[in-house]
C-alpha cells in the first residue's frame, strides 16, 4: 500500500507494536472505560433497581452501556494502533478466476463485466458467469458481452436455487490458484483486482482469503440509501479493519473477496447456509488459516432502498452469524484473536434484544419525562461514537485520495446514521435470530 494510505496516527515505521501487545493494550483501555462507566452509573442502577430490582437493572444497563462501551473502546484503541503494511509486490500477474453467481441479472450484468474489462490487472482474468435458474436472458447477454468486451467469459448453469450451489458449480471449473467471487450488481474500481491480489501475494502463506472493501453505489436514491452509505463507509469498514488487524476478518463477503481455491475445496466448498460466506470464512479460521482485509481494493454495490428488502438482507446477515456460531464455536478457534472476535458475536443477540425491548421503549418514555432507561446519562457513550467515526473518516479520506475518489457530502445521512441506524437495525437483527431459531424458509434475494 502507498505510504499515504497508512494510518495518520502511525506514519513512523519505527513505532511498530506487536499485534498481541495491541490486542491486550486495547483491552486494558476498554476495561478502564467500562470501570469508569460502572462507577458513574451507580445512581442510575439504584434508581432503575427500585423499579425492576437491582440485578435486572444491572442486566439492562450492561446491555445498553457497559458492554457496548467496552466493545467501542476496544475498537477505537485498536483503530488507533492499526497500520496497514506496504505491498511487497503491487503489480502481481498470477491468473485469477472470477465467479459471478447470477439470478435474473440481464440488465445489470453489463456494467459488472464492463468494470472487469477496465481492470489495470496485468494477469489473465477468467470470468465464470453461473446462471442460477434465471428466467430472463442473463446467460445470452453475458456471452455476448464477453465477446464484445474482450473478456474470457464462460457461462455455466446451476438449476438448484441457492448462491452456494451456483458458486460450487463455478469452483468445479476453476483451474487457477486464486478465485474471486463477485456479485452481479457489484462494480469494481479499476484498481480493485490488482490491489486485492497485491495484498494476497504480500501476505504470509497461511492467509487464504482477502476481503475487499464494499461501498455503496446507489447512495443518492433515498434516505435509506443515504444511511447505508455511511454504514458501509464507516461502520462496516471499521469492523473489518479491526478484524483484519487481528488477522481474523470474520466475513470474506461473497459480494467481493479473493480466496485460495484449494482451501475452499479443503473445507468442502460453500456450505448450504443462508450466510454461506460467513460460515465459509469461519471454517477457514477454524483450520488455522488467516483472513485479511484490504481497504484500498474497492467495489461498489447497490443497497436495498425499501425497508422490506433491507430487513430481508440484514435479517439474513443475522441468521448467517448464528449459523456460523452453531457450526464453529468461538472456543474452537485456534487463535486468541479469533476466539475473542467470534466470541463477541455471542453477545450480539443479548445486546439487540435489550436495545429493541428496553432501550427503544425507554427512548419513547423519555419524551414524556420518564428517564428510567434513556436520559442525560446515556449521552456518556456519544463522545466515543463520534471519536470512532472521526478516526474512520480520516483514514477513509486517505484511501479515497489514493484511489482518486471523492467523498460525497451526505451530512443528513450521517446524522441519521449516528442517531437512528441502530434503532432500525436492532429489531431487524432480532427478527433474524427468531427466523434462525424457528428454521424458517431461507430466501436468497
Amino acid at each position: 500500500m502507498d505510504k499515504e494510505t497508512e494510518s495518520p496516527f502511525y506514519s513512523n515505521k519505527r513505532r511498530y507494536i506487536p499485534v498481541l501487545w495491541k490486542f491486550w493494550l486495547s483491552h486494558g483501555v476498554a476495561l478502564i472505560w467500562m470501570i469508569v462507566s460502572i462507577l458513574i452509573s451507580i445512581p442510575w442502577v439504584k434508581e432503575l433497581g427500585e423499579l425492576v430490582t437491582v440485578p435486572l437493572a444491572i442486566v439492562i444497563i450492561a446491555g445498553i452501556a457497559y458492554i457496548p462501551g467496552y466493545l467501542n473502546a476496544f475498537l477505537v484503541v485498536s483503530l488507533l494502533f492499526d497500520r496497514q503494511p506496504s505491498f511487497k509486490n503491487d503489480t502481481p500477474t498470477e491468473p485469477v478466476s472470477v465467479l459471478i453467481a447470477c439470478w435474473n441479472e440481464e440488465k445489470g450484468i453489463f456494467e459488472t463485466l464492463k468494470q472487469i474489462a477496465k481492470q489495470d490487472y496485468r494477469g489473465n482474468l477468467l470470468v465464470y458467469v453461473i446462471d442460477n435458474s434465471s428466467t430472463d436472458r442473463t446467460a445470452q447477454v453475458a456471452k455476448q458481452l464477453g465477446a464484445e468486451l474482450g473478456l474470457k467469459v464462460t457461462v455455466l448453469f446451476e438449476k438448484t436455487p441457492g448462491k452456494n450451489f451456483a458458486l460450487n458449480t463455478g469452483l468445479r471449473h476453476v483451474k487457477t490458484k486464486y478465485v474471486i467471487t463477485l456479485d452481479a450488481d457489484t462494480l469494481l474500481h479499476p484498481q480493485a483486482i490488482r490491489r486485492l491480489m497485491a495484498r494476497m501475494v504480500s501476505s504470509p502463506d497461511n492467509v487464504c482469503a482477502i476481503a475487499g472493501a464494499v461501498l455503496v453505489r446507489n447512495s443518492r436514491e433515498n434516505w435509506l440509501a443515504h444511511i447505508q452509505e455511511w454504514d458501509y463507509f464507516l461502520g462496516i469498514a471499521s469492523i473489518k479493519r479491526l478484524q483484519g488487524l487481528y488477522q481474523g476478518t470474520l466475513v470474506a463477503q461473497g459480494a467481493y473477496s479473493l480466496y485460495l481455491a484449494d482451501v475452499i475445496r479443503e473445507v468442502g466448498g460453500w456450505p448450504d447456509a443462508i450466510g454461506e460466506d460467513i460460515v465459509l470464512t469461519w471454517a477457514f479460521l477454524a483450520k488455522h488459516y488467516k483472513v485479511y482485509f484490504e481497504p484500498t481494493a474497492v467495489a461498489f454495490t447497490d443497497v436495498p432502498t425499501k425497508i422490506k428488502h433491507f430487513a430481508r438482507q440484514r435479517s439474513r446477515w443475522a441468521r448467517g452469524m448464528i449459523e456460523a456460531l452453531k457450526r464453529v464455536k468461538p472456543w474452537q478457534h485456534p487463535m486468541i484473536f479469533t476466539r475473542y472476535l467470534t466470541g463477541s458475536n455471542l453477545l450480539m443477540p443479548y445486546l439487540d434484544v435489550v436495545y429493541t425491548f428496553v432501550w427503544i421503549p425507554g427512548l419513547l418514555l423519555s419524551f414524556f419525562g420518564f428517564f428510567w432507561i434513556v436520559g442525560p446519562h446515556t449521552l456518556f457513550v456519544l463522545p466515543l461514537t463520534l471519536l470512532t467515526n472521526y478516526i474512520l473518516l480520516r483514514y477513509q479520506k486517505n484511501v479515497f485520495k489514493t484511489l482518486k475518489l471523492r467523498i460525497r457530502k451526505n451530512w443528513a445521512g450521517f446524522i441519521l446514521y449516528v442517531l437512528c441506524y441502530q434503532i432500525i437495525m436492532a429489531p431487524i437483527s432480532v427478527w433474524g435470530y427468531v427466523q434462525e431459531f424457528m428454521q424458517l424458509r431461507r430466501v436468497w434475494k
